[in-house]
This record gives structure tokens, C-alpha cells and sequence, in this order.
């Protein structure tokens, strides 16, 4: 894949996942575990890892996160989301890349899921100097079943759709 074409297609998965993550803020979630959501905008940092590598899954990531602060303009739920964005992305590199043995895609996304999940609440028990905020954390993991099915049922479809119509993408990719 040419470098170009490589940059258009990593700035669509970047505002992909930034129109994702803005849509998934409006969307209501009738559990009552506060801060908890869908997660969607994982789908498309898990595409990257899987499509591209680690790299490009961590600048797709980050950019994401950076972005959405730009939009909103909460400073502080960026610190939540990069550090959960981040942590997600390492986990789910190294189980896609090391443990894909042991673990689909659905799993892999679980990993991120609860990794993310992990990283945020450490992030805030740190800015709250309040370690009591981990008893929350077996809430949010039970939702990280959830969502972390949901992105990876979702990621398994898209990249196989993608290996099917951009087959130059994988090609590309497996010369390296």
C-alpha cells in the first residue's frame, strides 16, 4: 500500500472513531453504572491494530482521544480516555499478537475492554487520591463482557469484509 493511500485510510479509522465516539455520548444507557458506555469507537482502534500494527493503532488511538477533547473541550475527561485508550490498545495488541492462540477477536476486545476499564479507574483514584474507587471497578468489568463482545462481534465482521474488498491492505501489510 502506498504511503498515501496507507495516511487517507488511517485519517478515515481517526474520524470514524471520533464521529463514534461523539454519537455513542448521546446514546443512553439504561444500566445504572455511571461512565459506563458502549465503547464503539474501540471497533475502529482494534480494525487499526489488526489491519495496520501497533503503531498505527496507538497514533489512531491517541488522535481520537485528542480530538474528542478538542470538540468538547473536557480536559478532564480526556486524562480518562487516553489512559484508557492507551492501556486498551497495548492489551490488545499483545493478545492479538501474541495469544491469538487462545483468544478470538471477541476476546481480544474483552481484554481491551477490561484494560480500559483498569486504566481508567486507577486514573481516577490517583486524581481523586481515593483508592476506595477500585470497589467500583467489578461493575464496570462485568460491562466490559458486554461491550467488549459487542466491538469484538463488530471488529470480526469488518475485518474479514476488508480482507475481502481490500485485499491490498492485508498484502501490504504481510510484506513487512
Amino acid at each position: 500500500m502506498r504511503k498515501t493511500n496507507k495516511l487517507i485510510f488511517i485519517s478515515l479509522l481517526v474520524s470514524v472513531g471520533l464521529a463514534l465516539s461523539v454519537l455513542e455520548s448521546s446514546i443512553p444507557i439504561p444500566i445504572p453504572v455511571p461512565g459506563a458506555k458502549l465503547g464503539l469507537s474501540n471497533i475502529v482502534i482494534l480494525v487499526t491494530l489488526v489491519v495496520f500494527g501497533f503503531k498505527e493503532g496507538i497514533i489512531v488511538a491517541m488522535l481520537k482521544s485528542i480530538l474528542l477533547m478538542l470538540i468538547t473541550g473536557s480536559v478532564t475527561s480526556f486524562i480518562y480516555s487516553i489512559t484508557g485508550a492507551v492501556l486498551s490498545c497495548i492489551a490488545m495488541y499483545i493478545s492479538y499478537r501474541y495469544l491469538s492462540k487462545f483468544f478470538s477477536m471477541i476476546g481480544t476486545s474483552v481484554i481491551g475492554a477490561v484494560f480500559h476499564n483498569i486504566g481508567q479507574v486507577t486514573i481516577a483514584a490517583i486524581i481523586l487520591n481515593n483508592i476506595m474507587i477500585y470497589t467500583y471497578l467489578p461493575f464496570l468489568l462485568l460491562m466490559s463482557l458486554f461491550t467488549g463482545f459487542f466491538v469484538g462481534l463488530a471488529t470480526h465482521y469488518i475485518v474479514k469484509n476488508l480482507k475481502i474488498n481490500f485485499n491490498s491492505i492485508f498484502e501490504s501489510r504481510n510484506k513487512k
